[in-house]
C-alpha cells in the first residue's frame, strides 16, 4: 500500500522551465505521483509581490500546466505564501487575496495551498490569525481541497533561530482553529527529514488533530551548501508502514528536472516492497529507467562523486566528469555539465530575496 503521491515543485533558486515541468509530471504520472503542486519560490506573484497579476504570458503558461495534469488524471494546485499577510488581514488585503484565488480558479486548480513557511513568526496570536486566513480563502476558493503549511512546520529548532521563536503551543492552536477537513503540511523531525518514524507522525497527528500531509524535503537541494550535491540515491528512511499514518506524500525535488527523477523513481518502489525495498538496487534500476543504458550505469559509477564530494571539492575529478558527460545527448548528462558549470549554485541571498 501506498498513500497519495505527488509533486510539489517548491524550491528556491532556477526554477523549473514549462517543459521541464510538463515532462517530469509525464514521466512521474504512471509512477503513482497524483499531484503537481505549483509552489516555486521564484515566482514572485505567489510570494513576495503576491498581491500583483501574474503577467499574462506567465498565466497563459500556468493555464496550459493545468489542462496538462488534467488530460494526464493529475491534480494541479497552486502555493499562495501571502508574505506576512498575517500581520494585517485588512481589506487591502483580503481583496488581493480574493484576487489571487479567483486566478487560481480560472486555471481549474483541485488543490489550493496557502503557505505560510519561511516567514517572520514570533507573535503570540500566530495561530489566530492563520486559522481567519485560512477559513477565510477555504469559503472563496473552487479548489476541493485545501493545504496549509504552518509557519513552524517541523520540530527543527533551526526555523526558531531563523524566523524568531515559535509560539507556545503554536502547532496545536492551529490544529485546534483549522477546519479539520483541511490539511496540514509537515516536514518531519527536521526541514530535511533523514528517517521518518511511525510514533512521530502519531504524535504529530495528535498535535494537528490530523493525518499529516507530508512535504518532504529529500531529494531537494535548493540550499548554498546543497546545491553542491546532486541528491541522486533512492530514497531511505521512508518505511511502507508510513503509509496508514499521513494524508498524502508530497515531494520537494531537486533542481534538476530530469536527474531527480531517479530518487523520484524509488520512492513508490519503497511503499510497494516494503521490508524487500533495497534503496541500492532501487536506485541503479531508476538511473537505467530515467537515462538508459550505458548513461545509467556511467551515472551509477559516479554516484559517490556526485552526491557525497561537493562540487568545489571534486578537484581532478572534475575533468573526468566533464570528459564523461560532455557531448553526451542526453537531458540528464547535460544537468551534470550545467551543474559542474555553476549554474545551479544556491546563495543565501537568493533565498533570503526569493
Amino acid at each position: 500500500m501506498q498513500p497519495e503521491l505527488g509533486i510539489i515543485e517548491g524550491f528556491y533558486g532556477r526554477p523549473w522551465t514549462w517543459e521541464e515541468r510538463a515532462s517530469t509530471i509525464t514521466f512521474l504520472a504512471p509512477h503513482g505521483y497524483g499531484f503537481y503542486l505549483y509552489a516555486p519560490k521564484a515566482d514572485v506573484y505567489l510570494r513576495r509581490r503576491w498581491k500583483e497579476a501574474h503577467p499574462e504570458e506567465w498565466a497563459d503558461e500556468l493555464a496550459r500546466l493545468a489542462a496538462h495534469c488534467r488530460s494526464l488524471g493529475v491534480r494541479f494546485g497552486v502555493g499562495i505564501s501571502p508574505f506576512e499577510i498575517f500581520g494585517g488581514f485588512d481589506a487591502d488585503a483580503r481583496d488581493a487575496m480574493a484576487r489571487k484565488l479567483a486566478f487560481a480558479d480560472a486555471l481549474g486548480v483541485q488543490d489550493l495551498a496557502i503557505l505560510f513557511d519561511d516567514m517572520r513568526g514570533d507573535q503570540a496570536d500566530l495561530a489566530e490569525r492563520q486559522a481567519e486566513i485560512v477559513d477565510w480563502a477555504a469559503g472563496r476558493t473552487g479548489a476541493e481541497r485545501v493545504i496549509v503549511c504552518p509557519s513552524y512546520y517541523t520540530d527543527d529548532p533551526v526555523l526558531d533561530r531563523v524566523f524568531g521563536q515559535r509560539p507556545d503551543g503554536y502547532v496545536e492552536r492551529l490544529g485546534e482553529l483549522v477546519d479539520p477537513r483541511i490539511h496540514m503540511f509537515w516536514t518531519g523531525e527536521e526541514v530535511v527529514t533523514r528517517e521518518w518514524s511511525v510514533p512521530h507522525l502519531e504524535r504529530v497527528t495528535e498535535q494537528l488533530r490530523r493525518k499529516p500531509f507530508l512535504w518532504d524535503n529529500y531529494p531537494v537541494n535548493d540550499g548554498q551548501r546543497m546545491s553542491q550535491y546532486l541528491h541522486l540515491r533512492g530514497f531511505t528512511g521512508r518505511p511502507a508502514a508510513m503509509a496508514d499514518h499521513v494524508a498524502a506524500h508530497g515531494v520537494n525535488p531537486a533542481l534538476q528536472a530530469v536527474l531527480t527523477r531517479i530518487p523520484m523513481l524509488t520512492l513508490p518502489a519503497s511503499y510497494q516492497q516494503g521490508k524487500a525495498y533495497s534503496y541500492f538496487a532501487a536506485t541503479r534500476a531508476a538511473a537505467g529507467q530515467v537515462l538508459g543504458e550505458p548513461l545509467g550505469q556511467t551515472l551509477w559509477e559516479d554516484v559517490l562523486f556526485l552526491q557525497d564530494v561537493g562540487l568545489d571539492r571534486l578537484d581532478a575529478k572534475e575533468k573526468v566528469l566533464r570528459e564523461r558527460y560532455s557531448g553526451v545527448d542526453h537531458p540528464g548528462a547535460r544537468e551534470i555539465i550545467a551543474w559542474l558549470d555553476g549554474a545551479y549554485r544556491i546563495t543565501d541571498e537568493i533565498v533570503q530575496t526569493q
